[in-house]
């Protein structure tokens, strides 16, 4: 590793230069823990992509990033074509392009940053100072190159796995489908034939896991798939970190937790990160929505009775057919429950999302239909008692943490793990099958709403918002204990080095 420098004073600040993968659902657990080292004390150097920075201009207004102390927002590009979309990028070209072109970039902005330093403020004190010199870098995981700018100028860099333990450890186990002839595919037949019902009994936590819940990336007949070998390569570099960092709790993922310990970094369990408290002082307008929220959702609710609202938001990435939009319409109609349904412009394949006239007319007293909102205050609110969810690792913890159960519809990823922890592990969710017919989306709103099954799943629901808030309690719960001993360890490692 490359030397410190060595003209850092001791009373400047730690300086974390923060870089989450560029996606909705990597950068909201990335800025909340920002604003934690910020209020510990950190200058915050928040890297977005060109293209989400402007994006995030749009929804939270001009504004919005003006006059931070200590905290300040840069960008790189992304090194994909030019564009102003609302919407999300295409997952596969973004892995790919990040892989390939943002290490150059991201070390001339640490080089930059740290010659700012050098320069003082160069404006006899009419400038804004100058940030202090880089000491760490906080990365998403699944941006691995960040190490190599890191090792360059040799500070730590802690990866923040924004997703859950079990679906890294699923992703850990890609090599072994490969040694074992699982991966990839024989043939596209093995995805209907019966064969991904097959159980895994090898992966440590994940005993009697069918196939179909693993990852699914590895559910591929080409071996240079794009996805499956972009896992494995970030997977394998993130040994190479000065410590890991989940957005979970032990007690939630305690066995695939352990089985990481002996082969990997340290390893810190934060979570969930929107539960720990921070004492804002100036970040209070920074959000990381890329959608504008429509407020009026929660107006919404107070006028709904506790436990009667049916929360359906698929996430930020998630696509639907036309027909699969018809059904879930028509299923949640035939329901005759309350529901807030969020639509985001972009969720049909090709298509903008129209919704039968009949269908308005027949829910509009029950139904509300939004493009983005606060989905945890959403959650959190006493009217929602169910969440229709796509199994995303943020929504997951966010219907935990408010005690809401869970209709799980994976999309890709490891969501497909999430939805078998939540139903099978968990006890707080129902599968929706492959297919989607509004005969089941009526059948399962109604258990979830009125069964039996359903109160069970509230009760468990309740039992894991209980200890989610232990595990955040301030001072003494485990993830603010494991965040201040990350913090002492590994990110001030660079600055007592140089005292």
């Amino acid at each position: 590793m490359g030397s410190p420098k060595k003209n850092v004073s001791i009373d400047a600040p730690p300086h974390a230069v923060c870089i989450p993968f560029p996606a909705q659902g990597h950068i909201n657990p990335m800025l909340k823990l920002a604003k934690i080292l910020h209020y510990r004390g950190f200058h915050v150097t928040f890297v977005n992509t060109e293209f989400n920075h402007r994006r995030l201009l749009r929804s939270r207004g001009s504004a919005a990033f003006d006059g931070l102390d200590r905290f300040r927002f840069e960008t790189i590009p992304d090194g994909l074509p030019p564009s102003d979309a609302d919407a999300t990028q295409d997952m596969r070209a973004l892995c790919d392009s990040t892989r390939k072109h943002c290490l150059a970039s991201f070390k001339r902005l640490l080089s930059e940053l740290n010659k700012a330093a050098s320069a003082g403020d160069g404006g006899g004190g009419v400038a804004p100072p100058p940030p202090p010199p880089v000491s760490c870098v906080v990365s998403d995981a699944i941006m691995s190159f960040t190490l190599d700018a890191s090792d360059e100028i040799g500070i730590p860099n802690v990866l923040l796995w924004t997703a859950s333990a079990c679906g890294f450890v699923g992703y850990l186990h890609y090599r072994q489908l490969l040694q074992k002839g699982i991966a990839p595919l024989k043939d596209a037949s093995y995805l209907t034939n019966g064969y991904m019902e097959t159980q895994v009994d090898w992966i440590p936590g994940m005993e009697g896991i069918p196939l179909k819940y693993l990852p699914s990336f590895f559910a591929t007949t080409d071996p240079n798939d794009l996805m499956f070998n972009f896992a494995l390569e970030q997977i394998e570099r993130s040994r190479n970190a000065s410590a890991l960092i989940f957005n979970t709790f032990d007690k939630l993922e305690q066995e695939v937790l352990r089985s990481l310990f002996p082969t990997f970094p340290p390893i810190y369990t934060i979570g969930p990160l929107h539960l720990l408290k921070v004492q804002e002082t100036g970040l209070e307008s920074l959000q990381s929505n890329l959608w504008k929220e429509e407020t009026d959702c929660l107006e919404w609710l107070n006028q709904k009775e506790p436990d009667s609202v049916v929360y359906v938001n698929f996430g930020s990435i998630t696509v639907i057919t036309p027909h699969q939009l018809a059904e879930f319409a028509w299923g949640l109609a035939s329901s005759n429950k309350n529901f807030l349904w969020v639509i985001r412009p972009d969720l049909v394949m090709g298509n903008s999302a129209i919704l039968p006239q009949e269908f308005v007319d027949e829910t509009k007293e029950r139904g509300l239909l939004a493009s983005w909102c606060l989905q945890e205050k959403v959650l959190k609110h006493p009217s929602v008692g169910g969440f229709l969810t796509h199994c995303g690792w943020n929504s997951t913890l966010e219907s935990l943490t408010s005690g809401v159960p869970m209709i799980c519809w994976p999309f890709f990823a490891e969501q497909q793990t999430n939805c078998w922890f939540s139903c099978n592990k968990w006890g707080v969710g129902l599968e929706i099958s492959s297919v989607v017919t509004r005969s089941e989306i009526e059948r399962l709103v109604g258990e979830l709403m009125d069964g039996e099954k359903g109160k069970e799943m509230k009760k468990r629901a309740l039992e894991w918002k209980k200890l989610t808030e232990e595990a955040t309690e301030d001072e003494i719960g485990e993830a603010y204990l494991n965040l201040e001993d990350m913090i002492n360890k590994v990110l001030l490692n660079y600055k007592e080095k140089t005292n």
